[in-house]
């Protein structure tokens, strides 16, 4: 439980003082999102912005490890918002790994935009598939971070693990720049499309973007639901066609200390302000009021139910 004597500008509501429509400025919102070189962060900086500049907020964005960590600072009452993937939602309010009890110490605001688990290597490594990756050195993630379960996940798929090759617990920004250096040979990334750090690699050197699919890919979709087939476009890095993958949905969570006024509140402020999010990255784009309760795994937070149910939105 977040005290008021602890957390005296945690929002109003949470500490029985009303809603945010009389005391706005008594808001305060930190919005936990991922490492700066991805794309939850300036995503959750144009959110933290928004609530400043249209509800006279005091809002903050802290770059974190993802998903995992972000469920984590929710539950410790040190975030009010987080960006997290759909599967670390699910696992944690199942409380299986990474996850050692149930977390549900928190509810779902809106779908935003997949995340595509991409498995990056260079032309000159001659990794062309899953398999090639035996005895090679691969970055799976942080440990324990959105990147890493999906690692996980999608070895399983393909009748692999860590004892296959050396796994380096390395963000994807280390990743590629091990990838630079010729210390690491492919690295796991999940994130929106294009992930910065892919493109920077890709105007060095020729990009290859390992596949998932096939029996794979139905093995994945059977173990873990919240994956679905996709593709990465043509051109999206030095790809000249489609190529196929998995991708996770991402979803903006609130704390369930948060009064349904004050979620009501915030997700309003974010659809009727969308466009200013749309111009944080290229990512944002997907995040629209019509999806935005699309491929959701956790129950909604009766905030943003509210919200949708005024908008009209099913």
């Amino acid at each position: 439980m977040i005290a008021c004597a602890l957390y005296p500008l945690v929002l109003l509501a949470a500490c029985g003082g009303g809603s945010t429509g009389d005391g706005a400025e008594d808001l305060f919102v930190t919005i936990a999102t991922g490492g700066q070189s991805g794309v939850y962060y300036p995503i959750g900086g144009a959110l933290s912005k928004l609530y400043e500049e249209e509800l006279g907020a005091t809002s903050s964005v802290q770059a974190t490890g993802a998903s995992v960590e972000n469920i984590n600072l929710i539950d410790q009452g040190r975030a009010e918002l987080a960006i997290i993937m759909g599967d670390a939602a699910t696992q944690a309010f199942e409380g299986i790994e990474p996850f050692q009890h149930k977390v549900d110490s928190f509810s779902a605001v809106a779908s935003l935009y997949p995340n595509f688990v991409q498995v990056v290597t260079t032309v000159d490594s001659g990794i062309e598939k899953m398999e090639d990756l035996k005895g090679k050195h691969v970055g799976v993630g942080a440990p324990n971070s959105g990147v890493e379960l999906n690692a996980r996940a999608v070895l399983e798929a393909y009748g692999l693990s860590y004892d296959d090759f050396n796994a380096d617990y390395l963000s994807y920004s280390e990743a590629i720049d091990g990838m630079k250096n010729g210390t690491v040979d492919a690295a796991f990334v999940t994130s929106g499309l294009p992930n910065s750090t892919v493109t920077d690699l890709s105007t060095a050197q020729e990009v290859n973007v390992i596949p998932i699919e096939g029996e794979a890919m139905e093995k994945l979709k059977e173990m873990h639901p919240y994956y679905v087939e996709n593709v990465i476009p043509a051109g999206t890095y030095t790809n000249k066609e489609d190529i196929p993958t998995a991708s996770i949905m991402n979803i903006l969570v609130a704390s369930n200390e948060l009064d349904e006024d004050t979620v009501f509140t915030l997700t309003k402020t974010l659809f009727d302000n969308i466009e200013v999010i749309h111009s944080s990255h290229n990512a944002a784009a997907d995040i629209t009021k019509d999806s935005a309760k699309d491929s959701v795994p956790i129950p909604f937070h009766p905030g943003a139910e509210k919200y949708f149910n005024e908008a009209g939105i099913e």
